[in-house]
C-alpha cells in the first residue's frame, strides 16, 4: 500500500461549510460517546427503581458490546452505500433506541434498548471518522482528527458527572431522553450541508462475514466478564464461549478470503501499519476509556471525597486530554510524522500509571490530580494517530472499513478492560475477611455510608481499595507496554502533503 499516494479532494470544497459540517459530526460524536459513561451514576437510581441488581451492569456493557459489534459493519456500508446515508441511519437508529430507554418499564427493556442505541451509536462513531477522511486531506485531518479525539475522550471523562447532574435535577429518564432534540437538529443539519460521494463500485454486502465478526466480538467481551457471568474463567460455560469465539474468527478469515466485499479486506494486513494499531487501538481503549467508571471508584473510596466533588477532578483527565490532543494534532499536520507522539502517549501513560500504583489512602489531593493530568496527556498524544494511520496506509475504497476496525479495536478494548478490572477489584475485595465496626460487606458500601463511618474506619476501607487499586493500575501500566512494543515496531512514516486548491 502507498503511503504517499497523493489524496483525493475534499469532499467539500467551501471551508466554511466544511467547518459547520465537521461541528455537526462532533456534536453527535458527544451525543453517542457520552452514553458511554453518562449512565453509570445513575445506575443506583435505577436500580432503585426496577431492581434487577444482578443484571444492572449490563445496561453499560449492552450498549458497548452493541456499538462494538456493528462498528466494522457500518465502515464497510460507508464504503459500498456513500456514509451520508449510512450516518443519517446511524443518527436515526441512535434517536429511537434513546427514546426506548427513556420510556424503559423494566430493567430487561432498558438493557434491549440499550442493545438499540449501541447499535446506532457504533455507527455513528465509525462514520465521523471516514467522513474526517473525506473532508480533509491528511495533515489537515491529522489537526481535526485531534478535536474528534478530544470530544472522545472528553465526553467519557464529562459523562459520569452530567449522568449525575441530570439525574438528580429531572430524572434518570432525561440522560436519554435528552438526547432526542439533540439527534433531530443534527440530522436536519447533516441531511442539508453534508454531500453524497456515490461509491465507484457495485455494493454487495458480507452478511455471513459480518455475522460471524459480531459473534467473535461478542465472544471476547463475554470470556473477558467470564468471572462475573459463569463464577470462573475456567467454568465450562466460559470455556464454551471461548471456544465458539474461536470458531468464529476461524470461520470469519476463512470467508474474507473468498468474498467479492468482504466487511474487513484481509489485504490490509499486508501492511504492518495496520496490525501494529490495531494493538495500539486495543491498549489504548482498555486504558483512555475502560478506567473512566474505575477511577471515580478510585477517587471516592480512597479519599473519601463525595460522588460530585470527585467527578470534578476528571477535570484534570479532561485538561490532559486536551493539551495532549491538540498538541499532538497540530505537530502531526506541521511536520507529517506520527510515530513520535505515539511513543509520547503511551510513554506518558505507562509512567503515570505506575505512579498511581503506588498511591495510599489519604494522598494529597494535588498530587493525585497532577498524576490524573499527567495520564491525560498521554492520552490525547496517543488518541488521533491510530485512525490517521490505517486511513492513509488503507486502499481509498477500503477506508471505511480500516477505520471501523480501528475503532472497533479501541471500545473492544474498553470492554475488555472494564472486565478484567472489576475482576481484580472483586477477586481482591471478595478474598478479605472484614472486621470493621459498621460495615458488612464492601460491595454494599455507598460513599453515603462511607461518610458516616468512624475516621479510622474510613482510612482502613481506604487502605483496602488502595491496595486492590494497585493491582489494576500496574495491569493497566502492563497494556500499556504492550502498546508501546507495538508502537516501537511502526515505520516512521511521513503523511503526504496537501493536495494544492484550484485557483
Amino acid at each position: 500500500m502507498d503511503m504517499t499516494a497523493q489524496p483525493v479532494r475534499p469532499l467539500i470544497e467551501d471551508h466554511r461549510q466544511r467547518l459547520v459540517v465537521f461541528w455537526f459530526l462532533m456534536a453527535a460524536l458527544f451525543m453517542a460517546t457520552l452514553d458511554n459513561q453518562v449512565v453509570s451514576t445513575a445506575l443506583p437510581t435505577i436500580v432503585g427503581e426496577f431492581g434487577a441488581l444482578d443484571r444492572f451492569a449490563w445496561v453499560g456493557s449492552a450498549y458497548l458490546l452493541a456499538m462494538s459489534a456493528v462498528m466494522p459493519v457500518y465502515g464497510k456500508l460507508g464504503d459500498l452505500f456513500g456514509r451520508k446515508f449510512v450516518m443519517l441511519a446511524a443518527i436515526a437508529i441512535f434517536v429511537v433506541g434513546s427514546l426506548l430507554c427513556g420510556v424503559a418499564w423494566s430493567m430487561d427493556s432498558l438493557i434491549a434498548a440499550r442493545v438499540f442505541q449501541g447499535m446506532g451509536g457504533g455507527g455513528i462513531m465509525v462514520s465521523i471518522f471516514s467522513i474526517n477522511a473525506d473532508l480533509f486531506e491528511p495533515r489537515e485531518r491529522a489537526r481535526y482528527q485531534s478535536y474528534s479525539s478530544l470530544m472522545l475522550m472528553a465526553s467519557g471523562s464529562i459523562g459520569p458527572t452530567l449522568g449525575g447532574t441530570l439525574s438528580d435535577l429531572f430524572g434518570w429518564r432525561s440522560i436519554f431522553l435528552i438526547n432526542l432534540p439533540i439527534g433531530i437538529v443534527i440530522l436536519a443539519g447533516l441531511v442539508l450541508l453534508l454531500p453524497h460521494r456515490r461509491p465507484t463500485r457495485q455494493p454487495k454486502i458480507d452478511y455471513l462475514g459480518a455475522l460471524l465478526l459480531a459473534g467473535f466480538t461478542a465472544s471476547v467481551v463475554l470470556f473477558a466478564d467470564g468471572v462475573q457471568i459463569f463464577g470462573a474463567l475456567t467454568a465450562w460455560q466460559n470455556l464454551t464461549v471461548a471456544a465458539f469465539g474461536l470458531l468464529c474468527i476461524g470461520l470469519f478469515v476463512a470467508v474474507e478470503g473468498r468474498v467479492a466485499e468482504p466487511i474487513m479486506p484481509l489485504r490490509l494486513f499486508r501492511d504492518p501499519t495496520f496490525p501494529l494499531f490495531i494493538v495500539i487501538a486495543l491498549t489504548s481503549g482498555g486504558v483512555g476509556i475502560g478506567l473512566v467508571n474505575y477511577l471515580a471508584l478510585f477517587l471516592q473510596t480512597t479519599t473519601g471525597l463525595s460522588p460530585s466533588v470527585a467527578g470534578l477532578f476528571f477535570i484534570c483527565v479532561t485538561g490532559g486530554i486536551v493539551c495532549g490532543s491538540l498538541s499532538a494534532g497540530r505537530l502531526i499536520a506541521r511536520y507529517g510524522r506520527y510515530k513520535p507522539f505515539v511513543l509520547i502517549g503511551v510513554t506518558l501513560n505507562i509512567l503515570a500509571l505506575l505512579l498511581m500504583s503506588r498511591l495510599e489512602a489519604g494522598t494529597p489531593l494535588i498530587l493525585v490530580g497532577l498524576l490524573l493530568t499527567l495520564q491525560g496527556l498521554g492520552i490525547g498524544f496517543g488518541q488521533q494517530a491510530p485512525v490517521i494511520a490505517v486511513q492513509n496506509s488503507a486502499p481509498q475504497a477500503d477506508v471505511g472499513a480500516a477505520t471501523g476496525a480501528v475503532t472497533l479495536s479501541r471500545m473492544g478494548g474498553a470492554a475488555i478492560a472494564i472486565s478484567i478490572y472489576g475482576a481484580i477489584i472483586g477477586s481482591y475485595l471478595g478474598n478479605l475477611t472484614l472486621d470493621l465496626p459498621g460495615v458488612a460487606s464492601l460491595a454494599e458500601l455507598t460513599p453515603k455510608l462511607l461518610a458516616t463511618l468512624p475516621p479510622d474506619v474510613q482510612h482502613e476501607i481506604g487502605m483496602i481499595y488502595a491496595g486492590a487499586f494497585s493491582t489494576l493500575f500496574s495491569t493497566a501500566a502492563f497494556l500499556c507496554v504492550i502498546g508501546l512494543v507495538a508502537a516501537l515496531m511502526l515505520k516512521n512514516v511521513r503523511l503526504p502533503p496537501a493536495v494544492a486548491a484550484k485557483a
